[in-house]
């Protein structure tokens, strides 16, 4: 027998795709909202953070952009897509030593997950 998810992970991961469904089709704002009411019903959700920032960023709203991102970061600090992502939004910025720290840092998470 396997854990299912929470009801409110379950819930929020629905919302989070209808998010994404907004987003690929270039509706930034409602992806945004629906991201945010992901976050909403389940605040650890790593990949409503993700969509969000990515979403953010798009819209160019990026100081809220890097804030997503970092929480991102703290959810899931094993995962390179998490440094990838912030670092990308760090250039975005215009902070270099900043995206190559966090670039540095994927890498590094990537390298040892291939050594496994």
């Amino acid at each position: 027998m396997t854990d299912s998810p929470p009801t409110a992970t379950v819930q929020a991961r629905a919302i989070y795709k209808e998010g994404f469904g907004f987003y690929v089709k270039d509706q930034i704002e409602n992806a945004i909202t629906r991201y945010r009411d992901a976050l909403e019903v389940d605040g650890q959700l790593a990949i409503a953070w993700n969509g969000l920032s990515m979403a953010l960023a798009k819209q160019g709203d990026l100081d809220s952009a890097l804030e997503a991102a970092q929480r991102l970061v703290e959810l899931e600090p094993e995962d390179p897509l998490s440094y990838t992502n912030l670092s990308r939004i760090l250039v975005q910025q215009g902070k270099i030593p900043e995206a190559e720290d966090a670039r540095a840092r994927a890498m590094g998470l990537q390298m040892r997950g291939e050594d496994r």
